[in-house]
């Protein structure tokens, strides 16, 4: 099981969206691209934004979208 879950990140990314605000995390599917994505760039090199030794890149960009240390932009944001 992934931890922490999907819910826990959709509401860490969604935290700084104001009521009323379209969230810029509908889906599981945007939390699973993001870290997807920056897990490909740990890999090719970049230097990771949380104490990652030992773990794999996947696992260190979870925890990086937990801490809030990596945003998740919305389609007009790009």
């Amino acid at each position: 099981m992934l931890h922490p879950s999907y819910s826990d990140l959709m509401k860490v990314v969604n935290s700084e969206v104001e009521p009323g605000e379209t969230p810029v995390v509908n889906s599981r599917y945007s939390i699973v691209m993001a870290t997807s994505k920056r897990a490909r760039q740990i890999i090719a090199g970049d230097a990771p934004m949380v104490e990652g030794t030992g773990k794999k890149p996947l696992s260190v960009a979870v925890e990086e979208l937990n801490e809030g240390k990596l945003k998740i932009l919305g389609d007009e944001e790009e």
